[in-house]
C-alpha cells in the first residue's frame, strides 16, 4: 500500500475516532443530567408492577449496593437511548459521503423512521404490555407466596422487554430495505405471508419471557408492521445500479 493511499484510511478512522468520542460525550452528558433523578426514573420505571403488587408487598434489594447501582444503570442505559438520535446522525454523517444522491435521499429518512419505530416500540411495551404481563403474573402467584420482586432482576426484564419490542418494531425498515435492494420483492414477501406470520410467533418466543402474553403482544405488531413495510414499499423509488 502506498503512501498516497494510506492518507485517505487514516483520515477516515480519524474522522471515525471522532465521531465515536462525540457520541460517548453525548451519553456521559444525558446521564450527568439524569444521574439526580436517577430514584424517580426507577420509580417511574417499576409504577407498572407495583400498581399490582398487593398492599403488603415491595420491591426489594437483596444486595448492598443494589439501591445505589441499579438506579445508576437504568441512568446509563436511558442515556444510551437518549443519545441514540445523536449516535445516528454521527453515522449519517460518516457514511453519506460515500452514497450516491439516490441513496442519500432514502438512507436518512430510514434511520429517523427507524429511531422513532424503536421509541414506539419501547412506549408499546411499557404502557400495553406492562400492564398485562405484570397484572397477569401477579393474579397468577400461588396461594400463600408473597411477591417481592428484586430491583435488579426487575430491570433487567424489563430492559430485555423494550429491547425486544424496540428491535420487532423496526419491520416496516427490514422489510422495506429487503425490498429497495433487490433482495426480495413486494409480490414476493407476500407469498411468504404464512412463513413470516408463524416467524413472528418463533420471535415473540424467543425474544420475550416465557408468557404466552408478551409472545403474543410481540407477535402480533411484527405482523402489522410488516405489512405496513409491504405497503410503504409499493411507493418505494427503484434502486439505480451504479
Amino acid at each position: 500500500m502506498t503512501e498516497s493511499s494510506q492518507q485517505p484510511l487514516i483520515s477516515h478512522l480519524v474522522e471515525l475516532r471522532d465521531r465515536l468520542l462525540r457520541g460517548l460525550l453525548a451519553i456521559a452528558i444525558i446521564a450527568a443530567c439524569l444521574l439526580p433523578f436517577a430514584n424517580d426514573l426507577y420509580t417511574f420505571l417499576a409504577e407498572p408492577l407495583l400498581r399490582h403488587l398487593p398492599e403488603s408487598s415491595t420491591m426489594i434489594a437483596t444486595e448492598v449496593a443494589s439501591p445505589f447501582l441499579i438506579p445508576f444503570k437504568l441512568t446509563l442505559s436511558l442515556a444510551v437511548l437518549l443519545a441514540v438520535p445523536i449516535l445516528l446522525y454521527q453515522l449519517w454523517a460518516f457514511i453519506a459521503p460515500g452514497l450516491y444522491s439516490n441513496e442519500r435521499k432514502l438512507v436518512f429518512p430510514l434511520l429517523f423512521a427507524s429511531t422513532i419505530l424503536f421509541f414506539l416500540g419501547m412506549v408499546f411495551a411499557y404502557f400495553v404490555v406492562f400492564p398485562l404481563v405484570f397484572g397477569f403474573f401477579t393474579q397468577a402467584a400461588p396461594e400463600g407466596v408473597a411477591i417481592m420482586t428484586d430491583i435488579s432482576s426487575y430491570l433487567d426484564f424489563v430492559l430485555k422487554l423494550f429491547f425486544a419490542f424496540g428491535i420487532a418494531f423496526e419491520v416496516p425498515i427490514v422489510t422495506l430495505l429487503l425490498i429497495w435492494t433487490g433482495v426480495s420483492t413486494v409480490e414476493s414477501l407476500a407469498e411468504k405471508r404464512p412463513y413470516i406470520i408463524v416467524g413472528a410467533f418463533v420471535m415473540g418466543m424467543l425474544l420475550t419471557p416465557p408468557d404466552i402474553i408478551s409472545q403474543t403482544l410481540l407477535a402480533l405488531p411484527v405482523w402489522i408492521l410488516f405489512e405496513l413495510g409491504l405497503f410503504c414499499a409499493r411507493f418505494l423509488p427503484q434502486k439505480k445500479e451504479a
